[in-house]
Order: structure tokens, then sequence, then C-alpha cells
């Protein structure tokens, strides 16, 4: 998984009224925590947020405070209600001999044999759950739907990826294919395949049958 950076300042005063001057500035206030240590309470000016929060993908994020650094990943983050802008991001810090919980992006690769049937393609879900150690936390879950049939779906127990362990319900669906009113459906392709075949099959021994006649 990728790492970005961000640069944040240390906060001394805690109090409400010194958050809401830091929003004023169009800073957010923020908070790592995690392990024995003590939460580590910083801001950093919104901007420095945009590449891990307008975005679909998921990172860690090494936070440079002063001469320390500490590598989180993103865990929870508040916005206003009415302008959407941020007001507050929680941090949870990674450690290399503990596994952390976090949601993946989806990604679906290959064609499906019922879309181009004309069934329709239903994404349930667009990211999904996992548990694993930050060095095998994957940029996505790619997800390859090329044998997916109409009415069939793929689901959080058909995944299975290295290192990593799904949180979710085995039973919920990823991925499905359903029928959509110009869907052509797979037997109905295949039992026209066997007439178009047995009908060529029919025409040559026909032909074999007038040949052999002439002859």
């Amino acid at each position: 998984m990728k790492s970005v950076s961000i640069n944040g300042i240390a906060r001394v005063n805690l109090g409400k009224s010194f958050a809401k001057q830091l929003r004023k500035e169009n800073n957010v206030p923020c908070v790592v925590y995690g392990g024995k240590d003590e939460p580590v309470h910083f801001y950093a000016h919104e901007n420095e947020f945009r590449k891990i929060v307008y975005t679909p993908n998921v990172y860690l994020v090494d936070i440079i405070i002063g001469d320390q650094e500490v590598q989180t990943i993103m865990r929870d983050i508040q916005f206003h209600p009415v302008t959407d802008k941020i007001l507050h991001i929680d941090f949870l810090k990674v450690f290399d001999d503990k596994k952390v919980q976090i949601n993946i992006p989806v990604v679906i690769t290959g064609n499906s044999i019922g879309v181009r049937n004309g069934g329709r393609l239903a994404l349930n879900m667009r990211r999904v759950m996992v548990e694993a150690f930050a060095k095998d936390l994957p940029e996505t879950i790619e997800v390859d739907i090329t044998q997916l049939r109409i009415g069939t779906s793929i689901r959080i127990s058909d995944l299975s990826f290295d290192s990593i362990s799904f949180l979710n319900n085995p039973n919920d669906v990823v991925v499905a294919v359903k029928t959509a009113r110009a869907a052509v459906v797979d037997s109905e392709l295949e039992d026209e395949g066997e007439e178009a075949a047995a009908a060529t099959e029919g025409e040559a021994t026909e032909g074999e049958a007038k040949s052999d006649g002439e002859e």
C-alpha cells in the first residue's frame, strides 16, 4: 500500500475554543491514538488532507510533527453537516507486529459473460473490511467477474487473498449480474447453438446422400 506524508503542528491547548479558532483559520484538529503511548493531538491546514480524503484510494499516512514521525491509517473523519468542511480526523497508529483493520476499495476486472448477454452488473460493496499487517495491505481488492453469468454473484466467502482476512459477513454479496429486460439467458444461447449445429450437420448429411445418389 502506498503512503503519503502529513506535516502537522502539535496542539498545546485542547479546549473547544482553540479548536474552533483552528477551524476558522482553515486548520483541522486531529488526534493519533493506539498502543501504550498517550494520544498525540495535532493540527494541519485542510489542504494537507486533500490527498487522503477526497479520493477513493486508501493510504498509509506518515504524520510528521517536529522531529517525530508516526505511521498511521485514517480511522474516522467528521464533516460539517452543511458546508462539508473537515472538522476532525482520528488516526490509528500502525505497528509492524500488530494487524490493523481497514476498508479497502473494490476494483472490478474482466468482462462478465452475463453482462455480454445483456445482464446488469450490480456492485453492492465498493469497499470491504480487511485485517492484515500493514506491510500486507493492498491498495485495492481486485474481483474478477469474467465467469459471472446472469443470476450469479461473488460473495465475501468467495474472495481469497494471501495474508488478508475479510471481516464482512461471508454471505454478503460483493458483485452480481442481474437479469435485465434485454438479457439473453446463457442456456438459450447454448440451445440455439446446438440447434444451429444440428441443422448444419443435417444439411451436410443430406448433401452427401445426394452426391451418392448421383453416382
